[in-house]
């Protein structure tokens, strides 16, 4: 089988490289991973869709050449051709870091077409042992059998799976910073260039092993975020379904001990009024505790003022008896202090 770079050399001569498409894409990926800006600010954004496009174009220019069969072993690939084996796990990572909350479902499902593609691929050819997730169709999008509803969703988790994810996800792990380990090692060698064929194709290999447990873990979270994301669009269409309109509120009722009752009060509270206002005025004013009792009514003042209104007529007109009376009166009050002869007030 031809290598990529001979027959991307071949056809296409104006185009740009096999090789150097891959390049491009993995250099601005790591430029990506390695940042420190948000993963949404729009300069990240538009190295991740640049990257992206490199890629595809060179994942369309391997299925058009023919790279990879089923028929072949690891031994047969090329040391030239072995990098192109990533091109899935790159596409994943990248479609996972783009920001597009409406269509997250969307991108999510790519992603995992992308890593479970790699891992496939990486399956077929022995590269490394481990158990191939299932495709996206049967672990989220296919029919529901009878009796497997959404209820079985909140099963309780069967704690003997939970430990043995728990110990593969271990396991992936170490593996994983193993592999990193020897790649750290190796890279220094090609990126010096004084690596010979061995050591390239051994760079390439570790790179492809160290993408494994990581296609594994993102298959994990995505089938986990897919779950969520799906649960929240049924609920959204349930909120945009029209609501059944409001009854308007129940007056509040009390059952009252016989029918009288509830004729007379209306109510069965037993602190209701059983007397008129007038009736509890006039049992008050018997037992004299009622506020105004004690002072002068009405009535009193209003003969006070009747009588010195006719006193002050009959002194105007020159009533000679009224006069005198009045004159003994105001001399009196002259020799006799106020108060004078009211024994009641004595102490």
């Amino acid at each position: 089988m031809a290598s990529a770079e001979d027959a991307s050399q071949m056809s296409y001569s104006e185009a740009p490289k096999l090789s150097d498409l891959l390049e491009r894409g993995w250099k601005l990926f790591e430029e990506v991973e390695t940042t420190n800006e948000p993963t949404g600010s729009n300069p990240i954004q538009v190295k991740v869709k640049r990257a992206m496009t490199a890629l595809e174009d060179a994942t369309r220019m391997v299925a058009q050449l023919d790279l990879f069969s089923r028929n072949e072993e690891l031994e047969e690939i090329s040391t030239a051709d072995l990098k192109y084996l990533m091109l899935p796990a790159l596409l994943g990572a990248l479609t996972m870091k783009q920001v597009n909350p409406a269509r997250r479902l969307e991108l999510v499902q790519k992603g995992r077409v992308y890593f479970h593609d790699f891992l496939k691929r990486c399956k077929d050819y022995s590269i490394s042992n481990f158990e191939l997730p299932k495709p996206s169709e049967d672990s989220s999008g296919g029919p529901e059998e009878e009796g497997s509803g959404p209820a079985l969703s909140f099963r309780q988790p069967d704690l003997i799976t939970m430990a043995t994810q728990r110990q593969a996800k271990i396991e992936r792990y170490k593996q994983k910073k193993e592999t990193e380990s020897k790649l750290s090692e190796v890279k220094a060698l090609v990126d010096s260039g004084q690596a010979d064929d061995e050591a390239t194709r051994d760079f390439y290999l570790l790179n492809i092993r160290k993408w494994i447990p990581i296609s594994l873990d993102e298959i994990e979270s995505i089938d986990q975020e897919i779950k969520i994301l799906k649960s929240m669009d049924v609920l959204k269409q349930n909120a945009a379904l029209p609501s059944e309109p409001r009854r308007p509120p129940m007056k509040p009722f009390i059952l009252t001990k016989d029918a009288v009752q509830a004729k007379v009060f209306g109510a069965g509270y037993p602190s209701l009024a059983t007397m008129t206002v007038d009736d509890w005025y006039e049992q008050h004013r018997k037992k004299g505790c009622l506020p105004d009792q004690g002072v002068p009514r009405r009535s009193d003042f209003d003969a006070e003022e009747r009588e010195k209104e006719e006193k002050e007529k009959m002194e105007e007109n020159d009533d000679a008896e009224a006069l005198q009376k009045a004159r003994d009166w105001d001399n009196w009050k002259d020799t006799h202090r106020r108060g004078y002869g009211n024994r009641q007030n004595m102490g």
